[in-house]
């Protein structure tokens, strides 16, 4: 890679005053040019979608933090196509979250979709997330070494990566593993309340246990204190499945 400094981005769906985004921050800014674009509160969950019904409002709260009202997919589309579109980054990073994105959980976050926008418009996006909310010292030394991994050695993929470092001091993680994403089981009923007019409302039950967690998934990995480093492809379709669907089609 160039001897110049390296520009990172860093996102999140936590919002731009969470501990994880600044923790990841802190820890880049000595070797790299950081800038933070991310929600203005806690979009966790908002997977990938984009504001289109209303105009983006974005401040500038600190040098090179930025605060949008909106998606964690607006921050980065708004940071790739207007605020650094002359000067793109030669990373994304997103995170660090606060809990982990296993499995099926991908579908949901906001912090794999704020990489994943990263990632269609054509620059090398990676997702962190910390497996509980205590360590982001140890998440932060991880996502260094990868960022000082990718400077020595581009990463040998064109893939979105994700990766979850189980909640422990850095001296107590064993190691890292390449993995593949597990899978829970449906998740738990609706909770049924009421508010105090009396109306009902519901919330979103658990998520559901692990039913696809053994060896070689991220669920194995962070379980048994490992990173779990994942690499995903965004084209979704069923490619084993064309000529069947075809043949289907042509049924009478």
């Amino acid at each position: 890679m160039s001897s110049a400094k390296l520009k990172i981005l860093i996102s999140n769906d936590d919002g731009v005053h969470a501990q994880g985004i600044h923790a990841l921050a802190d820890e880049l800014r000595d070797m790299a040019d950081v800038t933070i674009v991310a929600p203005d509160r806690n979009r966790s969950g908002a997977s990938n979608s984009l504001t289109l019904e209303q105009p983006l409002r974005v401040s500038e709260i600190a040098d090179k933090v930025y605060s949008v009202q909106g998606t964690p997919t607006d921050c980065v589309h708004f940071a790739l196509n207007e605020l650094m579109k002359d000067d793109l980054p030669d990373l994304v990073l997103s995170g660090i979250n606060h809990g982990a994105n296993l499995g099926d959980d991908v579908l949901y976050s906001g912090t794999v979709a704020a990489a994943m926008e990263g990632h269609f418009l054509g620059v090398q996006s990676v997702a962190f997330s910390l497996v509980g909310k205590v360590n982001f010292a140890t998440a932060a030394r991880v996502a260094r070494k990868v960022v000082e991994q990718h400077i020595r050695r581009p990463i040998p993929t064109n893939r979105l990566l994700n990766i979850n470092i189980p909640d422990l001091s850095n001296d107590d993680v064993k190691g890292t593993l390449v993995t593949r994403l597990g899978a829970r089981h449906h998740a738990e009923s609706m909770i049924k309340q009421q508010d105090p007019r009396g109306h009902d409302i519901y919330w979103l039950g658990p998520p559901g246990k692990e039913q696809d967690a053994g060896e070689g998934t991220d669920f194995y990995a962070t379980e048994h204190g490992y990173i779990s480093v994942t690499p995903l492809q965004v084209d979704l379709t069923a490619h084993e499945s064309l000529r069947a669907m075809d043949n289907w089609l042509k049924e009478e």
